[in-house]
């Protein structure tokens, strides 16, 4: 007999399964896929930033030979898309942005589109603009939207405790305002649709790059008055996503009018220039802090408000004060807290959901004030911070629990492996030293939700298993892949539990027709929740095939384990018989049966009540970084030398993709915080190209040093935390720190360019300022 002792393939670094089609270039993008008859879809954008539409001509467009459609306004039924349903994807009346979408173009090749475009003749009336959201909410300030005259399309306003009286306890008190910019997501896979619309039978198909494909779904049957049951949403790969596609846009329902119209698939995928200019950016946002402690180092209390630049319309992006707030009022233990956050609208881009949803601009304030509060009392910022950070068990004021908090082993491990205490008293030694390379040392942690978020009626995912006759998987998840690594995460989690290996798995994660439901990607949720639903499928699975083995075998069931394909005898681990043998037992005998199960996993977390309580995930990730810089005082150029970053992950499943997950975070943190800038005046984008807009490259990466905290979250997937947006939340607030651990100024603006660091040096940077509401 053969015996096969278990093997785990927990915490091993297994290659994402869609590797070698993508580094061979045999993946095929949205911009590889052409269906029959397909035409070429394009937009006119408006080149006013504020205006009354008088009129379009589009006659001489259509006319064109070649061109199949054109659509205005009147074409589409009365349909605005967003969370506040305030965007038309044609605007009709006025145009609000730069980005504004006027017509709209479908013809045989992109050279007619777009001669078609340049055709079209629109007569603006020009209206006041505003571009500065600390303007828009004064009195009397232009109207963006009628529905809204304060310009304010969402507030939130939170608070625990006693403020007042705590902070006349407290023997320190800092105040200041911070100032963060606009950056956007460089998907290197600009955005992209096919519209297919079969007018016989009435059925839509979308080849869409979406995050959310059911919510997709539901949105576009709403702006299309569809039966949802006729929209199919097929998702092709994606060249990255970052929260960039968690909303509907425009494109996507303009695509499919155009296919209505035309009676012909339309495929619209934008240009580089247009990607820059009409995606989503990150909330450029003014923060302004108020935080008071005790000598003997308790934090005592916190006052937070900000103001955040929504741009002309509202997406999901507007709602990142949901986020912000659990970073103020739960990193720490803060027994005193109000916060209060606008999202205004002003006639700039419109801002969208971003990897780290407002946790950056919201950790960027807050432990920056963590360090100037240690040294108002004398105090270590290391000491400082273990003093009030959260322990496990812990519920805080907001109504976080913390069933799993890594915090302390965080901070500790960051701490040790980067010498941080050390290095940071030699660097301010220095600094008068004549030397105009100064060194600097900054830590920064971060609170971010590891077990989803409760903000949907539902935030499960099902999963549905089938194996065949020659033990093949086939797993059939509502996860999305966006290039996280998630199908090979969930491949890897039912391999582990029926013990077959990853060669014999099929993962099918992108058709709303095939696919079970879920919430979609963001939230850091996808390997937490759609893994935990694999697991359960997949337990099913092995119960009914250790079931029918203790059958044949006489063995109990409890007393065979399925490993490297065969049903093993777990007292002395032989081989008892082939899995495939037993499968096909089953199929071929009297009363066939397949091995084919579901399961749908939906989190023990809970919707926060309108005071903003509640525990929201079902776990928390924690990490800390510690950030070492080389500013250049003569000519204020800051250099990442290196990061030292300890992450809470609750435990390791495949530890080469967590690698490049945090790391990947770390480096689109240093774009934030170092050169990521894109230049917005006066509503119109000054840089909408890589020459420009200046993206970390391969040269500039630090070295970095990551280890893992393994605190097994016991609703986690083998313990296992959600980690996708945290690495990129503290490197801007650890950066920030150790500028001014080598050069003692404080920087409340970010990024940290050359110009803004070299100003700040010499007295002459400008700070920020919030006005009162």
């Amino acid at each position: 007999m053969i015996a096969v002792k278990k093997e785990s393939l927990i915490g091993r670094s297994i290659p994402k399964l869609d590797a070698p089609d993508k580094v061979s270039g045999r993946t095929r993008y949205i911009q590889d896929l052409n269906l029959p008859g397909q035409l070429v879809g394009k937009i006119l954008r408006t080149d006013r930033m504020h205006a009354r539409i008088l009129s379009i001509d589009t006659s001489a467009a259509a006319a064109l030979p070649g061109v199949r459609a054109v659509i205005t306004a009147k074409d589409l039924p009365r349909c605005s898309i967003g969370i506040n349903k305030d965007n038309p994807p044609l605007k009709g009346d006025k145009v609000r942005a730069e980005r504004d979408e006027i017509a709209a173009v479908a013809a045989e090749s992109e050279e007619i589109a777009a001669e078609a475009l340049r055709l079209i003749k629109v007569e603006y009336e020009d209206l006041p603009t505003i571009f500065d959201p600390r303007e828009a909410v004064r009195e009397g300030a232009p109207v963006i939207q009628d529905a809204k005259p304060d310009n304010v399309c969402m507030e939130f306003s939170y608070e625990h405790g006693d403020i007042d009286a705590a902070e006349a306890e407290c023997d320190v008190v800092v105040e200041d305002t911070f100032k963060l910019h606009y950056v956007t997501h460089c998907c290197m896979g600009v955005s992209g649709v096919i519209a297919d619309f079969d007018a016989a039978s009435g059925n839509l198909t979308l080849y869409s790059n979406t995050q959310v494909p059911f919510l997709h779904k539901r949105e576009f049957a709403e702006v299309l008055e569809m039966d949802p049951n006729r929209i199919r949403i097929i998702q092709p790969p994606i060249g990255g996503g970052f929260g960039s596609k968690l909303d509907i846009y425009p494109f996507e329902p303009i695509a499919v009018f155009l296919a209505k119209k035309a009676r012909r698939p339309v495929k619209l995928v934008f240009t580089r220039e247009e990607e820059f200019i009409a995606s989503p950016t990150r909330q450029p946002a003014y923060v302004r802090l108020r935080s008071g402690a005790k000598k003997d180092g308790t934090l005592m209390f916190r006052r937070f408000e900000a103001l955040l630049d929504n741009g002309a319309y509202t997406s999901w992006g507007a709602t990142i004060p949901f986020v912000m707030m659990q970073t103020a009022s739960s990193l720490y233990r803060v027994p005193h807290c109000r916060y209060h956050t606008r999202a205004v609208y002003t006639n700039n881009p419109t801002a969208g959901s971003f990897r780290g949803y407002g946790n950056l601009q919201a950790t960027f304030a807050i432990e920056q004030h963590m360090d100037q509060l240690a040294d108002a009392i004398g105090m270590d910022p290391l000491a400082f911070r273990l003093k009030n950070a959260q322990d496990p068990g812990e519920t805080t004021g907001q109504g976080l629990h913390f069933k799993s908090c890594g915090l302390k082993q965080c901070l500790t491990t960051a701490a040790e492996r980067s010498d941080y205490a050390a290095r940071r008293a030699a660097n301010a030694a220095a600094r008068d030293n004549g030397n105009p390379i100064k060194r600097g040392v900054g830590i920064a942690s971060m609170l971010h939700v590891g077990g989803g978020a409760k903000i949907y009626p539902s935030d499960g995912c099902g999963t549905i298993l089938k194996m065949d006759d020659f033990g093949r998987v086939t797993i059939m998840t509502g996860a999305s892949e966006i290039g996280q690594g998630s199908e090979t995460v969930i491949a890897q989690l039912v391999c582990e539990e029926l013990g077959v290996p990853m060669s014999s798995v099929t993962v099918v994660n992108n058709d709303t027709d095939v696919t079970p439901w879920d919430v979609g990607v963001h939230a850091s949720r996808t390997t937490f929740i759609a893994g935990n639903a694999a697991i359960g499928a997949a337990r099913l699975a092995k119960e009914k095939i250790l079931s029918a083995a203790s059958s044949v075998t006489d063995i109990p069931a409890d007393g065979l384990d399925l490993r490297a394909g065969n049903i093993v005898r777990t007292a002395d681990d032989e081989v008892v018989m082939r899995l495939d043998k037993l499968l096909r037992s089953l199929h071929f005998r009297d009363k066939a049966e397949l091995v084919m199960t579901s399961f749908y996993y939906e989190p023990p977390s809970v919707h926060q009540d309108k005071g903003f309580k509640g525990d929201v995930s079902a776990a928390y990730a924690w990490a800390t970084q510690v950030v070492e810089v080389e500013v250049d005082t003569e000519t204020g150029i800051v250099r990442l030398l290196k990061v030292t970053a300890a992450h809470d992950v609750g435990r390791v499943l495949n530890r080469l993709g967590i690698e490049g997950q945090i790391e990947g975070g770390i480096v689109m943190g240093q774009g934030y915080a170092l050169t990521e800038d894109l230049l917005v005046r006066e509503g119109r984008c000054l840089n909408p190209n890589f020459r420009d807009y200046k993206l970390v490259t391969a040269p500039e990466v630090p070295e970095i040093d990551v280890t893992f905290i393994e605190t097994m979250d016991g609703e986690g997937p083998q313990g296992a935390k959600g980690v996708g947006e945290a690495p990129a939340i503290c490197i801007a607030a650890a950066t920030a720190n150790a500028i001014y651990n080598a050069t003692g100024v404080r920087m409340h603006e970010a990024p940290f360019t050359p110009e803004k660091v070299y100003r700040a040096l010499r007295g002459m940077a400008q700070e920020p300022v919030l006005s009162t509401r």
